[in-house]
């Protein structure tokens, strides 16, 4: 009787360990995963701007739809900067390029302007992925191609993003001649409630309108005017 006992409790402490193991093992490190692969995604280490290089060095990876929505928190589409992973989004709205209606979603910033500026310059669109698990749909934050612009901010590596006049699709994704720059998080249609409160929301209401009217060259605060520059 006493053998049995000791017996149950081995299998039961090899049952528990293995079981813990295994939720280690599956617990990734996302953040530190994209710090490690950085000199990777920027061999010039110049991120600015540069949110369509986490976007494509992401979905480019082997990896489930979990892990795909995981690491497009952790990345600012307007700057490129890395995100706290501790973050929380800010709730903001952008019109769809193929329908002009406004879908709301979660936004992850770096900073208060990234919010304004992803809402005035960019628009979204729908793409369609085969994960490692699933085939799913979501919707992208884009900006029109800007590889032809005569006047490319030179604060930004265009050869991250341009070959010649197109975008470089070994660099970048590509969506219907729109430059994708991040993942647009829980996006739906939006209600008319949705869009009163981001409207007067401090940040996306107050802080966006005074940021939308001020002048290009005054802008100092967030990407100042680099992103803008690139996306209008």
């Amino acid at each position: 009787m006493q053998m049995k006992k000791i017996l149950t409790y081995i299998l039961t402490l090899l049952f528990t360990l293995f079981i813990n193991t295994n939720v280690i093992s599956e617990d990734k490190n996302y953040y530190q995963e994209l710090v490690s692969e950085w000199n990777k995604i920027f061999p010039d280490r110049n991120r600015n701007a540069a949110g369509p290089k986490f976007f494509k060095h992401i979905i480019s990876k082997d990896i489930t739809y979990k892990d795909f929505l995981e690491f497009n928190k952790l990345y600012c589409a307007v700057s490129g900067s890395l995100i706290n992973p501790d973050a929380e989004p800010e709730k903001v709205y952008l019109k769809e390029v193929t329908t002009d209606k406004n879908i709301c979603g979660d936004y992850y910033r770096c900073c208060i302007p990234c919010s304004c500026d992803v809402m005035k310059y960019s628009k979204v669109e729908k793409m369609k992925h085969k994960f490692k698990d699933i085939e799913k749909e979501f919707y992208v934050l884009t900006i029109k191609n800007p590889c032809g612009k005569k006047y490319f901010p030179k604060e930004v590596n265009k050869d991250y993003f341009c070959d010649g006049k197109n975008l470089a699709t070994d660099q970048v994704v590509e969506l219907n001649n729109r430059l994708v720059i991040g993942l647009f998080h829980e996006a739906k249609l939006c209600n008319k409630s949705e869009i009163v409160k981001i409207d007067n929301h401090q940040v996306t209401g107050l802080f966006c309108e005074f940021r939308n009217n001020t002048p290009l060259e005054e802008l100092q605060s967030g990407m100042g005017d680099i992103f803008i520059k690139l996306a209008r």
